[in-house]
């Protein structure tokens, strides 16, 4: 089952923190606690995502729109879209460089992002955070044998 939660945001700093309380309270309406450390993650990415559309897209551009989509397997699919052209790409940042570490710090928490062209209409960026698989029951250890062929 796919839950999807979509809202448009003035392009305002205090966007930031609204769009990661969102982003959290849609999480927790499906299940994920406040010690998960994926709620935490997503905050974070939308957080940078948000604030590079804030810093980023032309002037002229009022809003943009966040969604966060939590998957059945577990995983969560954050989006944030504006009518920006410029594609977003991690760049090469000095220790004493106070920006641009945000598209790096989204590599790092991501399983996979990237860039969804909308054309004339902008662009989406993305990021997918995959939950980690359960660790094993110790009483009921997995199966060495292989799977029969299918």
């Amino acid at each position: 089952m796919v839950r999807r939660d979509a809202f448009r945001l003035p392009r305002h700093p205090a966007s930031v923190g609204l769009a990661r309380r969102r982003v959290r309270d849609h999480l927790a309406d499906w299940g994920r606690g406040p010690d998960d450390p994926a709620v935490e993650d997503a905050a974070l990415l939308v957080s940078e995502l948000a604030t590079n559309v804030i810093r980023h897209a032309p002037p002229r551009e009022r809003e943009f729109e966040v969604a966060v989509t939590a998957l059945a397997d577990g995983s969560c699919l954050i989006e944030v879209s504006d009518e920006g052209r410029p594609v977003p790409r991690l760049r090469a940042v000095d220790e004493r460089q106070e920006h641009g570490r945000g598209l790096h710090l989204v590599e790092h928490l991501a399983s996979a992002w990237g860039v969804w062209s909308r054309g004339r209409h902008g662009k989406t960026v993305w990021a997918l955070l995959t939950r980690p698989p359960a660790p094993a029951d110790a009483t009921h250890p997995p199966d060495p044998r292989p799977s029969p062929p299918t």
